[in-house]
């Protein structure tokens, strides 16, 4: 079993920046980035494939949120620029455990809270 551990978190303002992490224990193939805010439903926000030749975003989070890797040291990156009120949620690392997988695995989630 992988394990995920997500870091980063924080509370930040509205225009703020912010940089999340997640650190898996043995190598992943796919790796992507979902958020649940309260009373909502958990979403996608972005995906990489284990390459990173292929990114894709969340139509809310796009031209503001980049998301990247370092097969090295099996980590995830999600950049964040021109934080919203409504990107506050807890976000959620996860990963696929082959090339035909999208999510096997899930961290346990850093809160991320943007104030207007």
């Amino acid at each position: 079993q992988v394990q995920l551990v997500e870091s980063g978190g924080g509370l930040v303002q509205a225009g703020d920046s912010l940089r999340l992490s997640c650190t898996a224990s043995a190598p992943v193939y796919k790796m992507s980035w979902f958020r649940q805010a309260p009373g909502k439903e958990r979403e996608f926000v972005a995906s990489i494939t284990w390459s990173g030749s292929i990114t894709k975003y969340a139509d809310s989070v796009k031209g503001r949120f980049s998301i990247s890797r370092d097969n090295a040291k099996n980590t995830l990156s999600l950049r964040m620029d021109s934080l919203k009120s409504e990107d506050t949620a807890v976000y959620y690392c996860a990963a696929g455990a082959s090339v035909y997988a999208d999510v096997n695995y899930w961290g346990q989630g850093t809160q991320v809270t943007v104030s207007s």
